[in-house]
């Protein structure tokens, strides 16, 4: 059975566009010129959805936030593909639930390579979601291209091992679980380092200052509030 992929644009060239070529690349394509237009399909039956975001009386915000509002749909993964190519714009596309924002314009190669990545993470995520309810695996945790498998205790950036030490591992993970919240260096020593009774604040400040260069452009997320701790920032 083919995957079947919905691409909402109120540009019918751009439809066609991603259309062709998503068909070339194996893929089921139906298109839908807005919002109220897709909202009309059995939406249920598809494996990704392709958003525009500046359509006419619905935007692709307002699409999106209906059907994560719907049990049949909310786990079906979304791309943006829009003008709108702002910070603010892909923050407000990622934390209503797209798993991917892509800028116009766009190079097909780079389009069809990042459908590729989120239908994969996607299957991978049902296929966790089957073990987790049988008890045997913890879901990953996810952050743009950044995954920390907590069941091979690895982090990787890209789809490649980052090598972090133990420690940083445990740093990384209490941050990744804890977004968006500064943690003091108390907190941070208690659900870090466990049982061990003294660490220095130097030992706190190795271990972050080696756990953002080894994550690359992630480093940036990991914030300082002098005088209050550290903290994993979305918006970086």
């Amino acid at each position: 059975m083919r995957i079947r992929i919905l691409v909402l644009d109120d540009e019918e060239a751009i439809c066609e566009i991603l259309k062709y070529n998503l068909e070339k690349d194996g893929y089921d394509v139906d298109c839908a010129y807005s919002a109220e237009a897709a909202l009309a399909h059995d939406l249920s039956g598809y494996s990704l959805f392709i958003v525009d975001i500046m359509m006419g009386k619905l935007s692709g915000f307002d699409f999106v936030k209906r059907v994560k509002n719907v049990a049949t749909t909310e786990n079906i993964p979304i791309i943006f593909c829009s003008a709108l190519d702002g910070e603010d714009d892909k923050v407000m596309g990622l934390n209503i639930g797209a798993d991917d924002y892509i800028p116009k314009p766009f190079m097909i190669g780079e389009v069809l390579a990042r459908v590729r990545a989120v239908l994969r993470r996607s299957h991978i995520s049902h296929q966790v979601a089957y073990n987790v309810a049988r008890g045997e695996y913890e879901p990953d945790i996810t952050f743009r291209s950044m995954r920390i498998s907590r069941n091979e205790k690895l982090c990787y950036v890209d789809g490649v091992d980052v090598g972090l030490t133990r420690t940083e591992y445990d740093l990384l993970l209490f941050f990744m679980m804890h977004r968006n919240r500064i943690h003091r260096r108390e907190d941070i020593v208690k659900n870090v380092w466990e049982n061990e009774i003294e660490v220095s604040s130097r030992a706190i400040d190795t271990n972050i200052t080696r756990l953002r260069k080894k994550i690359g452009e992630y480093g940036n997320c990991i914030v300082t509030r002098v005088g209050y701790g550290y903290g994993f920032t979305d918006s970086n």
